[in-house]
């Protein structure tokens, strides 16, 4: 957990605390902790048998292991054991407790309020009372050891001065299912949520599930391809259909994707990425799906492409991937990834009002040029060339679609050569002429030779390098894409007004190859295929870098 007195972007490089409740947890976690970090560990765990069965040779409280560390033994296991004693748990569940003893230490270390978490305790263990008491004991145990030993450093975090509202604590997967539900209410649509478990996209289905009363209807399909296959034949009805995958499952996917192109009916598939190639590392992040998501099905399918930035940002991308959808009549790939997907952090409950309009007017009447009865699914809007969508069963308006090629208009098969040519441009040139934002640029002083761009989740280790580097005396530049097909108009110009342009990707540059082909411009590309998000020095030390590297005129 990461707190601080302003918005914080990434979970932290590394722990200033680990509490270690045995010599297993230390062995596990401790290349992961710096050599100024507080090491917390439970002595009574720290016995021979223990530390032989943890891999430990010699005992490291003692050997001089953890030297360079700020070290606390504490009895956890014996104290908690006493002051729990009263609930009369036994021994086996006193032991149990001894988490909330750790919490409660952190909580008097960090200065954090521990009533709402005493409340949290006794809701979370209501049915049984002498479990709620237990832990409130461990928990007030621990911190009144703090406090009492007076042997803790402790830190003390302002109050963060944020925007005033209503906030919760939000993960990436739980809104992406809000901004769902919002886009089928503000659209007046029913939603059908097609999906097959796979991880770490499986959350999106279970958070849908809880919500029907909101007219959004969940199937659990027998695979991939049968999912994304109701979404479609929802979206024919008349519904909004979604589907949500990870990687592998896109794949799959793809055959119907061509075909909600072909047809040109709203589809939003969510692709939570993960590492790969096939099922690859399934609870690890990575970005490397974005070459798939713009390229990955045969024929010349052009499909919009959007990504959210954090987990928060998930609900307000979601609504855009439906708006999308819905006013240009074409599926819509939202790219999100593991980090942001099981990431948290606080989220701005927003006004209902604020949320966009996505009503759609369904064709009622026909629409033939000669003003004859009938129905032509391929006539267009002129400005934003999707087609008109009739509800089957409309009266007058019966129709056929499918995955053949169709004339311009009526929509009849065709297999005339200056038709598919120009049926093929036509959809092209719709997906190029979606509106989208331009984006923006975040260069404080106006003189920064170095543009940090980013796209996903990678904006959180980004924004937090750019930072310490401006603190340090540096300039530096940072945009982030949300919107992959089509780019931001300016792009072009952005690009060009800097001397570098660094592109941290968790793949081996998939956007930096499009931009690259795009504006021939040269982009400097750093990848990470970890399975793990970047850090933040990471970052700071490519940037730097890129920053030194330039020869001033």
């Amino acid at each position: 957990m990461h707190i601080a007195d302003h918005d914080i972007l990434t979970p932290g490089d590394h722990p200033d605390v680990l509490v270690a409740m045995n010599p297993a947890a230390l062995r596990a976690n401790l290349g992961d902790v710096p050599a100024t970090a507080t090491i917390i560990v439970d002595v009574d765990e720290f016995t021979g048998r223990n530390l032989a069965r943890a891999g430990y040779t010699s005992d490291p409280l003692t050997d001089g292991t953890l030297a360079a560390h700020e070290v606390h033994e504490v009895a956890m296991t014996s104290l908690t054991r006493g002051a729990v004693a009263e609930a009369g748990l036994g021994k086996k569940g006193a032991e149990r407790c001894r988490n909330m003893f750790a919490l409660g230490l952190l909580f008097f270390m960090y200065g954090r309020a521990a009533e709402l978490t005493e409340t949290f305790l006794r809701a979370k263990f209501a049915e049984d009372r002498g479990v709620a008491d237990a832990n409130v004991l461990a928990f007030r145990a621990g911190w009144n050891y703090g406090e009492t030993t007076e042997a803790f450093a402790t830190v003390r975090v302002a109050p963060a001065v944020l925007p005033s509202g209503t906030y919760r604590q939000i993960t990436g997967n739980t809104a992406l299912a809000y901004g769902l539900v919002a886009a089928g209410e503000r659209a007046q649509l029913p939603v059908l949520f097609g999906a097959y478990p796979i991880t770490p996209a499986s959350d999106v289905l279970h958070e849908l599930t809880k919500h029907k009363n909101f007219g959004v209807l969940t199937v659990q399909a027998e695979d991939e391809i049968a999912a994304v296959g109701a979404a479609l034949g929802a979206s024919f009805a008349g519904a909004l259909g979604i589907t949500a995958t990870s990687g592998p499952g896109l794949a799959l996917k793809a055959e119907t994707i061509g075909l909600g192109v072909m047809t040109e009916l709203p589809l939003v598939v969510i692709d939570v990425q993960r590492g790969g190639p096939s099922t690859g590392l399934p609870t690890k992040t990575e970005q490397a799906d974005l070459l798939q998501a713009l390229h990955g099905r045969n024929g010349e399918s052009p499909v919009p492409v959007v990504a959210p930035r954090s987990p928060a940002d998930c609900f307000d991308t979601a609504l855009e991937a439906a708006r999308i959808a819905l006013a240009y009549r074409t599926p819509v790939l939202l790219l999100s990834d593991g980090a942001i997907a099981n990431g948290s952090e606080p989220w701005l409950l927003p006004e209902i009002e604020e949320l966009p309009d996505l009503r759609v007017a369904f064709a009622t009447t026909p629409n033939t040029p000669d003003g004859s009865t009938g129905f032509w699914p391929y006539r267009r809007d002129p400005e934003t060339l999707a087609r008109d969508w009739a509800v089957p069963g409309t009266p007058g308006l019966a129709h056929r679609i499918g995955g053949l090629e169709k004339t311009d208009g009526s929509g009849e098969i065709s297999y005339d050569a200056a038709n598919h040519d120009h049926m093929v441009r036509l959809r092209r040139r719709k997906v190029d002429g979606i509106t989208v934002p331009d984006v923006a640029v975040d260069d404080p002083d106006d003189r920064a030779d170095v543009l940090v761009l980013g796209w996903g989740s990678t904006y959180g280790p980004i924004g937090a390098a750019c930072r310490r580097i401006r603190r340090a005396g540096g300039s530096v530049a940072q945009a982030h894409l949300r919107h992959l097909n089509p780019l931001p108009a300016n792009l072009g110009e952005v690009l060009a007004r800097y001397h570098r342009v660094v592109l941290p990707e968790m793949n081996l540059g998939q956007l930096a190859s499009v931009l690259r082909a795009r504006y021939l411009t040269d982009i400097r590309s750093v990848t990470k295929v970890a399975g793990m998000p970047f850090t933040v020095e990471e970052l700071q030390a490519a940037i730097t870098t890129s920053i030194e590297e330039i020869v001033p005129a």
